[in-house]
């Protein structure tokens, strides 16, 4: 896929990443590009600078309603959806012991809210022999998380998932590539794992121990390059690959490796 004169959704578009996503889509001539967060006022100011070509709506992605009204809002403003990105996500909980609300929250917006996207686009994609999604997961969703369990778990499913759309409808037109980063530099990275006095967390410490922390911008331009390529997996941090290899080779040895990695991390 190239951008240029396609429509796009990106949820989470506030910061980080999505926000990358957002103005790199719109640089390489995207016809028109939804960008959707819960703060309406930061995706308002997101599409601002880009005039007629961007649209600023707040939406809970959990809420199914919500999305479906983004879509509508999307193709009012522009015309059929090309490219969802469904790259809103939440880092929340620690272990088994987190509360079923937060388990809630971790499932319903990195996982839960791809369904519901997908739900509603899926049809139409395929009447029309094309379309493309694109799901913001993670490399806890090959690997695991150190220090979340919510995170790892959703994460896994998000990836599933995307596999699964592609297995199932590839032949049929749409496309789909899952995006599976480690460490960006993102308020997700520090604040979404930081514990309740506001420290960082295991998590935090074993995601900037296990490689570099990448801006969203380096990690937008792997993003545009893989749509080009169609490529399923998305690997801004290359090592991700060698790391899941080595899992799926040995994963006795692995999870010994990750145990040590968190000891490390919950050192003192």
């Amino acid at each position: 896929m190239e951008i240029a004169g396609q429509v796009v959704v990106v949820t989470g578009g506030a910061s980080g990443i999505g926000r990358a996503l957002a103005d790199r889509f719109l640089r390489d001539g995207a016809r028109g590009v939804a960008v959707a967060d819960l703060d309406a006022g930061a995706v308002r100011a997101v599409a601002a600078p880009w005039g007629d070509r961007a649209l600023g709506v707040a939406c809970d992605v959990t809420d199914g309603d919500a999305v479906a009204a983004l879509i509508a809002a999307t193709e009012d403003a522009f015309g059929p959806v090309d490219l969802f990105c469904a790259n809103a996500g939440v880092a929340v909980g620690e272990d088994e012991q987190s509360d079923d609300a937060v388990w809630d929250l971790a499932l319903g917006v990195n996982v839960r809210a791809h369904v519901t996207a997908a739900r509603l686009l899926v049809p139409g994609w395929l009447a029309r022999g094309r379309g493309y999604f694109l799901s913001t997961a993670s490399a806890a969703g090959l690997l695991t998380q150190v220090g979340s369990a919510p995170y790892a778990v959703s994460k896994h499913a998000a990836v599933a998932f995307a596999e699964w759309l592609a297995v199932t409808y590839g032949d049929r037109g749409l496309r789909v590539s899952c995006l599976c980063p480690m460490g960006v530099d993102t308020p997700l990275l520090d604040g979404g794992f930081a514990g309740a006095d506001g420290a960082p967390s295991a998590a935090t410490a074993a995601v900037r121990g296990a490689g570099a922390v990448l801006s969203p911008d380096e990690v937008a331009g792997v993003v545009v390059d893989g749509l080009r390529e169609e490529r399923f997996l998305l690997l801004p941090h290359p090592e991700v690959a060698t790391f899941a290899q080595r899992r799926a080779a040995d994963h006795d040895r692995w999870i010994a490796g990750m145990r040590r990695v968190q000891s490390a991390a919950t050192a003192p």
